[in-house]
């Protein structure tokens, strides 16, 4: 139950295995529901083992099955046990309604709703399950909002934390704060995205004995990013090599006041490995930019024409960093747009790009959910309503692979969308996105698809800052301390 399996699912996908199971497997509704609320139980007996005392909220659905079971069997266990009842009995399905009886055979009775919540020492959300699609009304959502207020109990859901939108990641009016989530069958996308990681707290999944075999003929929606599947990638280096077999990245950013951009991405692509990287930025600054790291080669740039030299000599550009969007980066814009070479779009050339569309095959583009918003012409809160049909957007709209930035970052190539789950919030602070840059740069530049740049670019990006941050905290997390980690993971053997 603790290593969750790379597989991703919608709603409806979960409701498919769940019918598969019952009716090609035969292995009743009744039977999955007991066999959630084990498992369920099992896990909160091992997270809190001190707990006595549990307090169960449960809804009409199935997922209030769930509830209903586990009381059941936590009684059985010899624990104190309310059950507070929101969804009306003559409304529930059979399995649902077969629980709630198994639970009324204790002797035990379901109370009302009071508007508060007792003091108890483990809460089990059975509200909702995966199949919420509207806003939370109504006592429900006074239920979870008292759930989130209690001060000592902790808090686990079953299946989602009640609220939580199974496709999106979006919190659907409110939200039940889990501590732990137990889910079932098969993980929902959900939980990994946008609001997702917030309100699920720990994780944990079980297949509740499903045959393997099930799994390989249901479609994914998706799948979690995997280091493990990177790592064979960054074998040691043959004895023989040389800086030309590991590419040449060119960063081309860095107006006016915004020199640490392009450092700060250069850097980043230097400690990934590239062989040689260049810096084509403003003239103002370029002379000192290299002062404390003398490998990188700078340029001051005037014009388009000045760029072109560079351009030839480079096997891969990281393009945007510090940008800007005036008379000095526009002709950069434009000239890079001709070119052919794979490229990594970032920043004011995203916004550039969002005022003068282009399909390319061969770019990725790292747009955070402002940046997307302007390249599809939708606000920042339309992306986070739904981040997956967001990234699928711009990946159709303009080509190549897109990388969704934010909590729960996407990576999609059209067919194939991973989420990542590693960083943290210390990550919100200025720069974090121009080391990402460089990063994936620097890989494209050792001749990694560019699937595999992005996805393993936000891996050790995300990765590397979890690391700085068990060092000394999130708040005060700057760009420049992933480094000296992430070049410890891309030497791990």
């Amino acid at each position: 139950m603790h290593i969750l399996p790379d597989r991703l699912y919608t709603a409806a996908q979960t409701r498919e295995i769940d019918r598969t199971i019952i009716e090609d497997h035969h292995i009743s509704g009744t039977e999955l529901m007991s066999r959630a609320a084990k498992a369920a139980l099992d896990i909160l007996m091992r997270s809190w083992p001190q707990a006595k005392h549990i307090t169960v909220f449960c809804g009409a659905g199935n997922n209030g099955g769930d509830g209903y079971d586990l009381a059941h069997q936590a009684i059985n266990q010899g624990f104190h046990v309310d059950l507070i009842e929101l969804g009306q009995p003559d409304k529930m399905s059979d399995e649902a309604a077969h629980a709630r009886q198994g639970f009324l055979s204790t002797g035990h009775k379901p109370q009302a709703f009071s508007g508060q919540v007792a003091e108890t020492d483990v809460i089990v959300d059975a509200l909702f399950g995966t199949g919420l699609d509207r806003p939370v009304r109504g006592h429900y959502a006074q239920a979870i909002a008292a759930i989130n207020n209690t001060v000592q109990a902790r808090i686990l859901s079953i299946d989602i934390a009640s609220g939580l939108n199974a496709d999106t990641g979006k919190v659907m009016g409110i939200a039940v704060k889990a501590d732990i989530t137990v889910s079932f069958l098969g993980l929902n996308q959900g939980l990994f995205t946008g609001d997702g990681p917030h309100y699920s707290g720990r994780i944990y999944f079980d297949d509740l004995e499903t045959p393997e075999s099930l799994y390989k003929t249901l479609p994914t929606s998706s799948q979690l990013a995997r280091f493990e599947h990177y790592k064979p990638q960054l074998k040691p280096r043959a004895r023989s090599a040389h800086k030309g077999d590991f590419g040449h990245l060119l960063v081309v950013g860095g107006n006016r006041g915004m020199s640490g951009a392009a450092r700060i991405c250069a850097e980043a692509g230097a400690r990934t490995g590239a062989g040689l990287i260049s810096v084509a930025t403003h003239p103002e600054h370029a002379h000192w930019l290299n002062i404390d790291r003398p490998e990188l080669m700078v340029s001051a740039i005037d014009s388009a024409t000045d760029l072109a030299k560079l351009l030839e000599k480079a096997s891969v550009i990281s393009f945007g960093p510090g940008l800007g969007q005036d008379a000095w980066s526009n002709p950069m814009f434009n000239a890079l747009l001709e070119i052919e070479k794979p490229m990594v779009m970032d920043a004011d050339a995203l916004n550039l790009l969002s005022q003068r569309p282009a399909y390319k095959s061969n770019w990725i583009l790292t747009p955070h959910p402002g940046e997307a918003g302007r390249l599809l012409g939708m606000s920042s809160s339309e992306i986070e309503a739904d981040r997956f049909h967001a990234v699928k957007l711009i990946q159709q709209k303009y080509g190549g692979v897109v990388v969704l930035k934010g909590s729960g970052s996407l990576i999609c190539d059209g067919s194939t969308t991973l989420v990542s789950t590693v960083g943290n919030p210390g990550m919100a602070s200025g720069g974090m996105g121009d080391a990402l840059t460089g990063i994936i740069g620097g890989l494209l530049a050792q001749k990694m698809s560019l699937f595999d740049a992005a996805s393993l670019g936000v891996i050790l990006h995300g990765m590397a800052a979890d690391r700085a941050a068990k060092e000394h905290g999130e708040r005060g997390l700057l760009a420049l301390d992933l480094l000296p980690h992430l070049r410890h993971l891309l030497n791990l053997k």
